[in-house]
């Protein structure tokens, strides 16, 4: 089975008029301001043929909540989990058999200044501090009952080892880990993919239940999933890339590619991927495009 995966949840919103790029908290800052926005984006995906919707939560940790809304933890935690509470009544309201993704970020997405793509902050970073970071939006969307996690737009190896510890102290929750690419071998910090993929496969508690990419340009996203060595990444494989503009920190940058993100499907089925989505810039749209190949009539 193929599973569809939505996409850019807050390119979609800012597509519906809402003030995504002018806040830190992205999308996030509708949890607390606009909730019905977050379940008509997810409602939008899942009527595109989404069959697994991703959370509100990537820039919602802890830090971001209390700087940019002054919540107090206990207020941002209960934030964090009505990232998934949402995502949930979109879900059962559509009466589709659909699956909750808990987003967690990387540290440096919360840095609002394009860190998650060079991964800079991982050479001052130990995995302690790393995971300690991550713990509290974890426990937290845990807590709310999340399908999956989508640890996703990982920068480099060290940030993806620190989270998989952490899922140690969580053996029954499911979780999928994807890198963010700068180009078709290396993941952001300049580490080979096939290497990182392969560390996840090395490390991986029981309950991952994938590697791949996101937020990477999709004619990369290819090429990185068709160069891995299946003996050494045996894991399923998920794919949810960008609409190949690049994110500067101050907004994206190039033109948008004229392909869509369904003619990269075969490509990404041929190389072994069994849960295919969007990211950045892809809307419901384009989702319907990828269901329309992918799930039976």
């Amino acid at each position: 089975m193929v599973f569809v995966l939505d996409g850019g949840l807050a390119s979609t919103l800012q597509e519906s008029g809402y003030d995504v790029d002018g806040n830190p908290l992205w999308s996030a800052h509708l949890l607390y301001t606009n909730p019905d926005a977050i379940i008509e984006a997810h409602t939008n995906f899942i009527k595109a043929g989404a069959n697994i919707v991703i959370s509100a939560s990537y820039q919602a940790s802890i830090q971001n909540l209390h700087q940019n809304l002054k919540l107090s933890s206990e207020e941002a935690t209960s934030l964090i989990k009505k990232s998934v509470e949402l995502a949930r009544t979109a879900a059962v309201s559509s009466g589709c058999d659909v699956q909750v993704a808990g987003s967690v970020e990387p540290y440096g997405a919360c840095q609002a200044d394009g860190s998650e793509y060079t991964g800079e902050y991982l050479t001052s970073m130990d995995q302690q501090t790393l995971k300690e970071w991550h713990r509290p939006r974890v426990a937290a969307l845990v807590a709310a009952g999340a399908d999956i996690l989508a640890v996703e737009t990982l920068p480099g190896p060290r940030e993806a080892l620190a989270v998989l510890d952490l899922l140690r102290e969580y053996p029954d929750q499911r979780a999928w880990v994807a890198f963010s690419c700068k180009d078709g071998r290396h993941t952001s910090d300049g580490s080979l993919f096939s290497e990182a993929a392969a560390a996840v496969c090395a490390a991986r508690p029981d309950n991952t239940l994938a590697v791949g990419v996101n937020c990477t340009d999709p004619v990369d996203a290819a090429r990185l999933l068709e160069r891995l060595d299946r003996r050494r990444v045996p894991l399923p494989l998920v794919v949810y890339p960008n609409s190949g503009e690049l994110w500067t920190g101050d907004g994206w940058s190039g033109d948008t590619p004229s392909r869509r993100l369904a003619s990269f499907v075969p490509a990404y089925r041929a190389a072994g991927a069994t849960s295919i989505g969007g990211c950045c810039r892809v809307g419901p749209d384009q989702i319907r495009e990828v269901a329309q190949l992918v799930l039976p009539a």
